[in-house]
Parts: structure tokens; sequence; C-alpha cells
């Protein structure tokens, strides 16, 4: 299994077909899980304000043959195509996700100086909405202030889905801010716990070792 992330600014009257319009695998031979999703800066308070016209995709796929048909011939595809996108291997899930079964629980090999990727998914109880933007905001903000993140962003699907997806320069300093400190992360942790913000939630490594297009102007991942 293969993971993708795609971003894109699209028209603002295209975005709520987009999100209606989850590809599945009836129709898309070598998809497993899609889920169209808006997008919001990270750390910028309790509330993250979405962008209108920025859409985002997270997919998981057999393989790089089933990703490379879809966006040979996909419509959604064909909308998503002014952005950019990342192919990613799984190295290590914490929790689990019913979407993408078959995640690694323990962890593949990677070395300390090699960029990753963590994905963070939810599904948000929505008793305990307030309590986890509460937690959430800070370690958000601890992690968008790391000179290690390269770039990074919140993705959703009201009322139910919250995520949050972030490049690191390196596997070490993502585990440091993840593991190495007790900062707002670790309470964060410690309050999902104590009381779950999710029915199911995962945090999931990723080795990035495909990118193609533009966010924000660049290829965050031809920096590195």
């Amino acid at each position: 299994m293969i993971v993708s992330v795609h971003i894109a600014d699209v028209g603002l009257l295209q975005v709520p077909g987009l999100l209606r319009k989850r590809p599945g695998p009836a129709e898309v031979p070598g998809l497993s899980y899609a889920e169209p999703v808006l997008t919001a800066p990270l750390g910028g308070g309790l509330f993250p304000r979405p962008q209108p016209r920025r859409v985002g995709l997270i997919a998981a796929w057999d393989d790089d043959g089933a990703l490379d048909g879809f966006l040979a011939g996909h419509p959604v595809a064909e909308r998503l195509s002014g952005g950019w996108h990342v192919r990613l291997e799984p190295l290590r899930v914490f929790g689990s996700w019913s979407g993408m079964p078959g995640l690694p629980t323990r962890e593949r090999p990677v070395d300390d100086d090699e960029p990753v990727v963590a994905l963070t998914l939810g599904r948000l109880r929505l008793g305990r909405a307030r309590p986890f933007l509460i937690s959430a905001a800070p370690a958000e903000h601890d992690a968008v202030e790391d000179p290690a993140v390269i770039s990074s962003t919140g993705l959703a699907r009201p009322p139910h889905l919250v995520s949050t997806f972030s490049i690191w320069r390196s596997a070490a300093a993502m585990r440091e801010y993840a593991f190495g400190k007790d900062g707002a992360h670790q309470a964060a942790v410690r309050a999902d716990r104590a009381r779950p913000f999710h029915h199911e939630s995962a945090f999931i490594r990723f080795r990035p070792y495909a990118s193609q297009g533009s966010w924000d102007g660049r290829d965050p991942l031809g920096t590195i």
C-alpha cells in the first residue's frame, strides 16, 4: 500500500462538487480509500479558518500504477492537477484507521536525517470537539514554529474528520517534537488517553519518495 496527499487551489464554485465527488474503489482500480477535504492553516488559533478555494485529497492505493491511472484520467485528478501531490511509503502507525488496514505497527527503517511526513487522522466525537481544539491548538502552534517543519496544513471534512499534514526536514526532528520533550503535544496525547477525543484515530509516519507540482508556489520537498 502507498498513500497520496493532494493539495490544490481551485475555483470557489468547484469546491462543493469536489467534496461531494469522493472517488471510490468501484470506479478507480487499485484505490482502497479516498477522503476529499478542506484545508486550513495550522497554528492559527482555537478555531482554524478554512481556505475557501483550497481543497485536498487523502487517498490509499495498492501501488504506484493505481495512482498513475487515477492521475491520467479521473475527473477529480484533472481538477486537482494544478496543485501539488506527494507519494508516501508508510513507516509506522500509532493507533489505527479503518480505511487503511495493514499500516505497519512496527517501525520500518528510516535514517535520522531523512525527510518524513506526519499525517494525523481522527473521527471526532462531537461532544469532545471543544476540548480537542483547546488541546490541539498549542501543539499545532509548536509544530508550525519548529524550524524543522517545511510545510504543514490542517485538513478536515466536517463535521467528523480532522487531520493534520506536515513535512519534516528529518525523522530525528519529528521524533523530538512528538516524543522527545514534555510539551504541548505530549499534553494533548495525555488528554486524549484520559478521555478520547475521537471514535478512531491514527498518527502515521511516512517516507515521501516522489512529489509533483506546486504548493504555495513551490514543491516543498524540492527544497531538501
